[in-house]
């Protein structure tokens, strides 16, 4: 397996932030750095071990999906490569799994889109009948595709999870005119790459992208887009006899991470979702790592 990176060491370069998987470091005043590490977080806990190739094969996914969507919306892709702005010393960190793109204005909001119920969509449904103020026909069941794509936005949150708001909430907090265009685009790409995705066996349930303004105020998507972290992955294959039967259809991510942890006990009683997260087995970080390959290979087919 590939050498793993935890948490990167860039002392070339000031840091800005450590989020769940990525390290942001500054270039100048309009630019950042990127670095997906291999760190893993399940219920809001980083795990202790990482998972060998992840930060590569999140970077690869994006870097294609940015790509493949660049006739749809812009993104703060600079075009420069990240080892131009670190000391030699420290290439092998961002190496193959850094971008360095332009520093935006982040709007914080979420822009979920969902083709199928799942996930909190699901358990929101069964209490209201509705997404986020959306409302949904009777009868849908666990993994069903919806009648069209939805846009369920949640609000960024410092720590812990994003919370699930209503479309009402995004006008009033950024304008009804942003608030449209955010909708709109975010569904547009949604739909692109959905369609895109089926061509690989894959179903894309859910997926959430962020956006910022620009120097001129344009609307750019940015950080990560379409990855296994910030998208629900379905194999084509598996889905219709899982939907059968009610259950959650298998997927390209750390759910089976997220099983595992539900299983584990630690010191007799089921772990409690605090820090510290217990340690991942090999076999659990071997077959964690083999998903996210897999969702690589599949979507990148020729």
């Amino acid at each position: 397996m590939p050498t793993a990176l935890h948490t990167s060491n860039i002392t070339s370069l000031p840091l800005l932030a450590r989020g769940k998987v990525r390290d942001n470091y500054a270039v100048g005043n309009d630019r950042i750095l990127m670095v997906a590490s291999d760190r893993l977080s399940a219920f809001d806990v980083i795990m202790g071990e990482p998972i060998p190739g992840k930060g590569e094969i999140l970077t690869k996914m994006a870097l294609f999906w940015f790509a493949r969507l660049g006739k749809v919306c812009p993104n703060h892709l600079t075009g420069a490569a990240p080892e131009s702005v670190v000391n030699p010393a420290e290439v092998q960190q961002v190496q193959g799994r850094s971008m360095l793109v332009k520093r935006l204005k982040p709007i914080l909001v979420e822009a979920v889109v969902r083709g199928y119920l799942a996930g909190s969509g699901w358990k929101e449904y069964q209490q209201t009948q509705s997404v986020c103020g959306v409302p949904l026909p009777a009868g849908l069941k666990n993994a069903s595709k919806l009648p069209e794509p939805i846009f369920t936005p949640a609000a960024k949150a410092a720590s812990g999870h994003d919370e699930n708001i209503s479309y009402e909430k995004v006008v009033e907090t950024i304008g009804p005119d942003l608030a449209a265009q955010i909708r709109d685009l975010s569904i547009r790409i949604y739909r692109e790459a959905a369609d895109f995705a089926l061509t690989k066996g894959l179903i894309i349930a859910d997926t959430k992208f962020e956006f910022g303004l620009d120097e001129n105020g344009k609307l750019v998507l940015m950080d990560e887009v379409l990855t296994p972290d910030s998208s629900r992955y379905w194999p084509v294959e598996g889905y219709q006899s899982a939907f059968a039967k009610g259950e959650n259809p298998p997927s390209y991510d750390k759910q089976f991470v997220r099983d595992w942890l539900e299983g584990v006990r630690v010191d007799g009683q089921p772990w409690d979702k605090t820090p510290p997260a217990p340690r991942l087995p090999r076999d659990v970080i071997e077959k964690t790592a083999a998903k996210y390959r897999e969702a690589l290979d599949r979507l990148t087919a020729p």
